[in-house]
């Protein structure tokens, strides 16, 4: 998959170094995969997700599969909704191309998880997190389709954070009255942190007191892994993990509102001339519908996606899959990081797309919590 990143679409720190760790991106290191006693990297990543499968069903922890083969307990993350699958032998079948470095999850409706890559410890996950400020809002605030909601007015932090250099934000003014939808477009698409905060503030009065809303959220969908210290994302110290976000996304999906967002290409601003880009360019690739990019220096290049598949059992109709890729390039710029998610995202999309609806007949039958 090829991707092309325009520097006004980029989801990122502006200033590359505020938030790096100072670590320094080797490609070499990505090569430190294969030599004696070690299995080759396919194979590994076949009993990494069998040995997943089996041990997640029968109640055991669920393991994770480092760079370098080792197959470790991923003692921060339990996947609560672990796969109960009738013949995994068809998920080793896929071939998921995993990437290699970071990690990554990917579920299905009504089948559950289909694989976890790479050790499920907390890490920081940037502007992903606005998919649990958006969830939080709608959750509060409920909106209809086609409704609008209230109007907000801008006010005068969210306005001075506008001229920040040091983070994304949007061309918002005080006094600017912008309906719910349209904040969170303007939140979600160009992936605005000043826009994030202004709808905490709202929301909760604060976003100290949004913030506790956002992990009273995650602790109820049993993300043990994951900790919200800001609305937007661009805090270090907001970390979770690939199969924690997993969980996100399938109920992000479920709030049509939230859905049919993350969907858009583009929308408009009032006072401004030209459209603000979506930062997903994933939803270039067919049956793509969403979700959200996220992008640091300390995080890296992070995604959760959806794609809707052809159906294998009906041969008519759409199923949902739901992916995260997290830590990709992590040490090198946002925009780096940014399209490495985007890369090798697409190549499981692809894979996906293409294997999984002749495979669906089989699988079915998974988590409930998944239909």
């Amino acid at each position: 998959m090829s991707v092309t990143i325009q520097s006004e679409d980029r989801d990122q720190d502006r200033n590359p170094g505020r938030d790096g760790d100072g670590g320094h991106y080797r490609e070499q290191d990505r090569d430190r995969r294969t030599g004696p006693g070690r299995l080759p990297p396919l194979r590994r990543r076949t009993l990494g997700i069998l040995a997943l499968v089996v041990l997640a069903g029968a109640g055991g922890a669920t393991l994770a599969t480092r760079h370098d083969g080792d197959t470790v307990a991923a003692a921060t993350t339990h996947v609560n909704a672990a796969p109960v699958l009738p013949a995994p032998e068809a998920i080793a079948a896929l071939g998921l191309p995993w990437p290699e470095e970071g990690q990554s999850a990917v579920a299905a409706a009504k089948v559950g998880v289909l694989g976890v890559q790479g050790p499920q410890q907390p890490v920081p996950i940037a502007s992903v997190t606005k998919v649990m400020t958006a969830y939080v809002v709608l959750r509060d605030h409920p909106l209809k389709d086609g409704e609008d909601g209230p109007t907000i007015t801008v006010d005068a932090q969210a306005a001075a954070e506008a001229g920040s250099v040091d983070e994304s934000t949007a061309p918002v003014t005080a006094g600017q009255r912008l309906s719910q939808r349209k904040l969170l477009e303007v939140m979600l698409l160009p992936s605005a942190n000043n826009v994030a905060r202004l709808l905490a503030r709202w929301d909760a009065g604060s976003e100290e007191a949004f913030v506790s809303r956002m992990n009273a959220e995650a602790a109820r969908l049993g993300m043990s892994g994951t900790t919200y210290t800001g609305a937007s994302g661009l805090e270090a110290s907001t970390v979770s993990t690939a199969a924690d976000q997993l969980k996100l996304a399938r109920e992000a999906m479920k709030e049509p509102a939230l859905r049919a967002t993350v969907a858009l290409r583009d929308t408009e601003l009032p006072g401004r001339a030209t459209p603000l880009h979506n930062t997903n360019k994933l939803l270039d690739l067919p049956g793509v519908v969403g979700l959200k990019t996220g992008s640091t220096t300390s995080a890296g290049g992070n995604l959760m996606w959806a794609l809707e598949v052809a159906d294998g059992r009906s041969g008519s109709g759409r199923r949902l899959v739901y992916g995260v890729v997290l830590g990709q390039r992590a040490g090198t710029t946002p925009s780096d990081g940014l399209r490495a998610a985007l890369e090798r995202s697409g190549r499981l999309v692809d894979a996906l797309r293409q294997k999984l609806p002749a495979v669906l007949p089989a699988l079915d039958g998974g988590q409930q919590e998944w239909s």
